[in-house]
């Protein structure tokens, strides 16, 4: 079987791994050529594929940046980005492009999924009507499915074969093409009855934990000024064996999905009269979490009799979440503009990522940028960092609560904290990434 998927980024190039390891031939479509130069070399620039487990299937393998070659495919998986406007409103500007180009070659009898994360309808109202531009009619000359990607990067215990594929055809047949594809990669698949449902289970899985990190972060902020330690707040409910999650406050929400997804439903809703404000609500205090931490920075320095003006200010770890190199929608990078706005000297320590070059910074040695800082912010809690250590030495915020001497104590047993845990469940312990 021929498999083409259009996008090799965090999606599509694991997608593009798996398949070839399975002994399928692979055509992986990107418009950037770096990424399809890197992919011919066999060097990863994904952090869950290594470039030795990339280099073993190049024969299986073949990166390019020509859409025409999609005719060969029996099978074609749109794995595009989904992002949001400067307005915070829906840009299907990627996946549009990418439907045309699987419609300038769609053959009878391919299969068509799409797995880049949107709106209820959108496989059926804007991705159909461009395939079918063809003559070829969805369901009877081809196939169409959608399957939302659950990718969480760096999860070395969920990964693609062992998380639970949803699959949502146009029609039956459509479906069963759809499964029998992913059944070649993953162990469990989930049937539903339309491509609606399975966009909106995804927008489902994303909104709840935006609106839980919103929530503990929101009682974060309220604990503080209350006197209140939050996490042994947090400690104390996780005993309770049912009926209860555990989230952790933190800077704000990073990554591409939980910054993003939930405003596409947000704003389809809006078609339907019909206001979303729980999640908008999430989403706003969510993204003011990074004005909350500056605040907090400054509250500090002035205990020190500082500005933040002419301050050395280390930010500790400035990916999304730990032990990866993704900053997308971090939440450091909020803190550093904001910081530098205000005139503070910052520098930073992330050993995953090089450099920041928005910002004109890069990664210096966790001892130089302490040396001489006036306060250590802790955003990301990077492994192999000793942050009690530092916080003795430097005045430090820590917004991940990882300095806490009390915690490890604290913290019940896991298996007293939560339910048992299904296959479909996210991690019992939610930071606020």
């Amino acid at each position: 079987m021929t498999i083409g998927i259009v996008g090799l980024g965090y999606v599509g190039l694991p997608l593009a791994v798996a398949f070839a390891e399975a002994g399928e031939r692979v055509i992986g479509v990107d418009t950037s050529v770096a990424k399809v130069a890197s992919i011919r070399r066999g060097e990863s620039y994904i952090e869950d594929i290594p470039s030795e487990q990339l280099a073993a299937v190049r024969p299986q393998l073949e990166a390019t940046t020509r859409t025409s070659r999609l005719a060969l495919a029996d099978a074609i998986i749109i794995a595009v980005p989904t992002p949001l406007t400067a307005n915070r409103e829906p840009d299907l500007g990627p996946l549009l492009a990418a439907a045309q180009s699987v419609s300038d070659v769609l053959q009878a009898g391919q299969l068509v999924v799409l797995e880049s994360t949107t709106y209820p309808g959108t496989t059926r109202e804007r991705l159909l009507p461009i395939l079918e531009e063809t003559g070829l009619q969805a369901g009877v000359d081809f196939h169409l499915a959608f399957s939302p990607e659950r990718v969480d990067p760096g999860n070395e215990k969920f990964q693609l074969a062992n998380t639970p594929k949803i699959i949502g055809g146009l029609t039956p047949a459509c479906a069963a093409q759809a499964e029998g594809l992913y059944g070649k990669v993953c162990e469990s698949i989930v049937p539903v009855t339309t491509p609606e449902v399975a966009e909106m289970a995804k927008l489902l899985e994303n909104i709840f934990r935006s609106v839980n990190i919103a929530l503990v972060n929101e009682l974060g902020m309220l604990a503080e000024r209350m006197g209140v330690d939050i996490y042994e707040v947090i400690d104390a409910a996780a005993t309770k064996p049912f009926g209860y999650m555990r989230f952790e406050p933190g800077p704000g929400m990073g990554g591409h999905c939980l910054p993003v997804d939930p405003f596409y439903l947000s704003w389809k809703a809006r078609e339907y009269d019909f206001s979303t404000e729980f999640i908008e609500l999430a989403g706003k205090v969510n993204q003011n979490m990074p004005y909350v931490c500056v605040e907090r920075a400054e509250r500090l320095l002035n205990e020190h009799g500082k500005a933040v003006r002419g301050s050395k200010i280390a930010i500790l770890g400035v990916a999304y979440k730990p032990a990866v190199g993704d900053i997308r929608e971090s939440p450091a990078l909020k803190i550093i503009e904001r910081l530098q706005s205000l005139g503070g000297e910052v520098v930073y320590h992330d050993e995953f990522v090089p450099e920041l070059k928005q910002f004109g910074l890069t990664n210096t040695s966790l001892a130089d940028a302490l040396d001489g800082a006036d306060v250590a912010l802790i955003v990301t809690a990077h492994p192999g960092i000793d942050h009690m250590t530092i916080s003795t030495q430097v005045p430090t915020v820590d917004y991940r609560g990882v300095t806490r001497t009390t915690r490890a104590a604290a913290r019940p047993p896991m298996e007293m904290a939560v339910l048992p845990q299904r296959d479909n469940e996210i991690e019992p312990t939610e930071v606020a990434a």
